[in-house]
């Protein structure tokens, strides 16, 4: 799976079991907000690379396609502190034309998350062609 670019600047390293690919984020110099903490952008983009691997996982299952943002709602619940960060995305709507994808990050505990999101994406099928692309 090929994520966009801007998860090599995070250093964002994919970790695959079963189901959509679990994401995992270095704690480093290039995401550090206050010291000792997580950049809140750093664990939003984090969020976002995990909701974009989860939709890229579901539409593969289904001959694949292109997506484009639509909006995307993050919550905090917690610093994320000096140490790996981990994120998943679950897609809780598959539509014709359109996809919500939901995402949480956390540190040591999965149930303990440190942040999650809400995401909505419009959907172009493969070998579907609309006007104006």
């Amino acid at each position: 799976m090929k994520l966009p670019p801007y998860a090599d600047l995070l250093g964002i390293e994919v970790e695959r079991g079963e189901g959509a690919p679990v994401l995992m984020m270095p704690f480093a110099d290039d995401v550090v907000g206050r010291p000792g903490f997580l950049h809140g952008g750093a664990i939003s983009g984090l969020l976002e690379m995990a909701a974009i691997a989860a939709l890229h996982h579901a539409l593969a299952e289904e001959g694949g396609g292109r997506i484009k943002p639509v909006n995307v709602t993050v919550d905090f619940m917690r610093g994320g502190r000096d140490k790996p960060t981990r994120a998943a995305g679950v897609v809780t709507r598959l539509g014709g034309r359109v996809a919500n994808v939901e995402a949480t990050a956390w540190q040591d505990d999965r149930d303990r998350p440190i942040a999650s999101a809400r995401m909505n994406y419009l959907l172009v099928r493969s070998g579907e062609v609309r006007s104006g692309e």
